[in-house]
């Protein structure tokens, strides 16, 4: 035979391998599937159940490489119902007037005991407990208003009311509590009779569950007078714990085990949670840390051998070692809400006060927002705070549809956090002086100082890039690959042939489909890529490129985690760059999202156009530092032909779209009010924000008058500095008496907003 005919032969051959089943099972199927199964890494009970743990959402849609935009535009805006807006234009905006952050954090170390007292009266521990339970049952998107607000005014306060409404006693007891826990505890949260904490972070154990110390061992003991009682004897000791210094009811994690079978023949009963009175003799609890000078509640606390009853356990005896399981859930939807809340109120603080500050502060003659230095940190507070919204928003309705969107979770947390620890860093900058100096009139500087609690807290930000987003998301949100993990842990190894070898082929043109439609679209700019008809012409590009980079995404997925294996895991950086990209696919999905949401206002295309491209940018950077750090460089070849055929090809946005967003920031336009909508302004002109805002008002109504005035000036018709100016100003008839007032109110204010606290060289220490 000769050549040619063999290689007529060969697709044959190979044709009917793939198209006869036994055949390809046996030649194909098989074989991989016993690879497949040596190079599976090793997963541990904790890991496993963080893996299972909440939903998958849109998440998904961007690991399959064609995202349906159409589904996702579909969804409905969230909103906000007639009783939480009157929550957040009522009691919120009452607590808001009664917050002192500079008294609270440098005179008091704690709220001051009315505000404590309006908290509990107002239920505040109650957002998310059901009404019919005492509590307000609010949205998740109105918690996530409620403590962006908060947040914007106090971290403090932020801190005290999101707690007990994110990962604590009252979620865990609304999904897994017994009904007699439900019926007692969560009315008393709801009123604020008891003040939660949950303790689950210990010194030699945080993220790695499995190496939890604290234990308890099932015994009988003595409890109210009653002997012979079945429970436990725990010994913890846990540190950071947010609102345990002050609290009356402690939540807790710990190894179960019962060594003398009072519960079955099981030793080592796994991770259970407990809810322990804090009276409750044994229990030490009470002592402060001191996170980065802020004043919310925070410390340590432990037991030695205390005894608790079993009804104690979280679900009773059929919460017994499922622990983690219940604390995964829980943090996958409030994870989403909280911190990124928080983070985003920071980064509208940061956009409302700079755009103010650097169209009052002056220097040569012109308004600091204007030299080109200050427009680069500008556009990037406000390309950051207009995406950081978006994600937050359509997070928190995710929530409201129903999901528990763990990956999403991570994505919103991380990055969030991320970009407001940039956004008030840039803020600080414009400020100067005025941002460093610390004291009453300071709005900044205790937002900058408790950034990094945030980065900290619920998974530090190394870690949740590095591992969790990608680590947990390419095997939760991929299509194909957990059911291939469930057929090569299949026991019925028949049973396991046959699915793993249908989801094998249909992984198979998978990743072809991706390969096709990466270079494809690569090779056309993204021309042809999908988007749906129904939106904006000026954005419908942006959605082709996303349909194109989620394509590349889902390929670079699948030959990382086929040319890696088990060692993918190990390689966190090349896992931080997937999670990366998955993550900036996720938030350019909430951007574009938000735009057509808010009925498609031109005035925030700047916005729009800045924080798409920006992302777009660092999407391409990261899809590069991950090819050239891939360990198989024929594999990053192939990629990098693939994806990138006509080379890098997304530029950062440009001097002049930044320019238009800082001039956005610079002056009062509905644009503006619509970035930093939600937060905390106070009404009182007293107030060193009021004073601003009113003083960036009288700047844009002074404007021409300063430029009369100024060429009056250059051109040797005044000559007097100062007052005298405006006084010979309206001499002259350059300007009106109107304006003159004007021009004289403005003076006052602009000093006032430039001046910064002063104090006794003491700084009062001394009586």
């Amino acid at each position: 035979m000769t050549l040619f005919s063999l290689l007529l032969l060969l697709p044959v051959i190979i044709g009917t391998v793939l198209l006869v089943p036994s055949l390809r099972r046996a030649l194909v199927s098989n074989p991989v599937l016993k690879i497949f199964r040596n190079i599976l890494p090793q997963v541990s009970q904790t890991e496993q159940e963080a893996l299972d743990a909440g939903t998958v959402w849109w998440d998904g849609d961007l690991f399959s490489g064609k995202p349906d935009w159409n589904k996702l535009l579909a969804y409905p805006k969230p909103q906000l119902t007639t009783e939480e807006r009157n929550f957040l234009a009522g009691p919120v905006e009452q607590l808001c007037e009664m917050l002192d952050e500079w008294k609270i954090t440098r005179e008091l170390h704690d709220l001051p005991p009315e505000v404590w007292q309006f908290i509990k009266q107002n239920g505040f521990f109650g957002m998310i407990i059901p009404r019919q339970y005492g509590g307000h049952g609010f949205s998740a998107l109105a918690h996530s208003e409620v403590v962006m607000k908060i947040g914007s005014r106090s971290g403090t306060a932020a801190v005290t009311v999101m707690v007990p409404n994110s990962l604590g006693p009252a979620e865990l007891l609304l999904h897994y509590g017994t009904e007699e826990q439900k019926n007692h505890y969560l009315p008393r949260l709801a009123k604020g009779l008891e003040v939660p904490c949950f303790a689950l972070t210990g010194p030699s154990a945080g993220s790695d569950a499995g190496s939890i110390p604290d234990s308890g061992t099932v015994c009988q003991g003595e409890f109210n007078g009653r002997q012979d009682v079945l429970g436990m004897r725990v010994t913890w000791e846990k540190r950071y714990i947010t609102l345990g210094p002050v609290a009356t009811l402690l939540g807790l994690a710990f190894k179960l085990y019962d060594p003398d079978g009072l519960l079955g023949t099981k030793k080592d009963l796994g991770i259970t949670l407990a809810l322990i009175p804090t009276n409750t003799p044994g229990v030490n609890i009470g002592r402060r840390h001191f996170p980065l000078d802020a004043a919310f509640q925070n410390g340590p606390n432990s037991g030695q051998d205390v005894f608790i009853p079993m009804e104690w356990v979280i679900g009773g005896l059929g919460g017994v070692g499922i622990g983690w399981r219940m604390l995964m859930n829980c943090l996958a939807a409030g994870r989403s809400i909280s911190l990124p809340a928080t983070a985003t109120g920071a980064a509208k603080l940061a956009a409302l006060t700079s755009g103010a500050y650097g169209r009052v502060r002056t220097q040569f003659g012109m308004p600091i927002g204007r030299f080109e230095g200050v427009e680069e940190a500008l556009a990037r507070i406000g390309g950051n705070t207009y995406m950081m919204d978006a994600a937050r928003v359509m997070t928190a309705g995710a929530v409201d549809l129903g999901e528990k969107p763990s990956v999403i979770s991570a994505i919103v947390k991380y990055h969030l956090t991320e970009r407001s620890r940039q956004t008030i860093n840039d803020a600080m900058d414009v400020h100067g002086g005025k941002g460093i100096c610390m004291g009453p009139s300071n709005y900044l500087a205790r937002t900058y100082q408790q950034t990094p609690v945030s980065i900290t807290v619920e998974g530090a930000n190394i870690l949740t890039r590095s591992m969790m987003i990608f680590g947990q998301g390419a095997i939760r949100c991929h299509p194909y690959v957990l059911k291939e993990i469930h057929a090569a842990n299949d026991s019925d190894l028949g049973r396991a042939s046959l699915e793993f070898d249908q989801t094998l082929m249909a992984h198979l043109s998978f990743s072809v489909g991706n390969s096709l439609r990466s270079l494809f679209h690569g090779l056309t700019g993204s021309s042809l890529a999908g988007a749906p008809l129904n939106v904006a012409p000026e954005v419908r590009h942006y959605y082709q490129q996303l349909s194109r980079l989620s394509a590349a995404f889902a390929l670079a997925a699948d030959i990382s985690m086929l040319a890696l294996g088990g060692s993918l895991k190990r390689k966190e950086k090349l896992s931080a760059r997937l999670g990366d990209i998955l993550s900036l696919l996720y938030l350019c999905s909430a951007t574009l999202k938000r735009f057509e949401d808010d009925a498609r206002p031109a005035s925030d295309l700047p916005l729009l156009n800045w924080s798409i491209q920006d992302a777009l940018y660092h999407l391409q950077q990261a899809f590069d530092g991950l090819l050239n750090n891939f360990p198989n460089r024929l594999a990053a070849w192939v990629l990098r032909a693939l994806i990138f055929p006509l080379g890098k090809t997304y530029p950062p946005p440009g001097d002049d779209l930044g320019h238009m967003v800082a001039m956005l920031m610079l002056e009062p336009s509905d644009a503006r009010d619509r970035l930093t909508a939600g937060i905390y302004i106070p009404s009182s002109s007293d107030e060193p924000i009021g004073i601003l805002e009113k003083a960036l008002r009288c700047a844009t109504q002074c404007e021409i008058t300063e430029s009369k005035v100024r060429a009056a000036v250059k051109s040797g018709l005044i000559s007097t500095q100062g007052d005298e100016k405006i006084t010979e100003a309206l001499e002259l008839g350059i300007i009106t008496a109107i304006e003159a007032e004007s021009l004289t109110e403005m003076k006052s204010l602009r000093r006032h907003v430039i001046m910064v606290d002063d104090f006794p060289s003491d700084f009062g220490t001394q009586k």
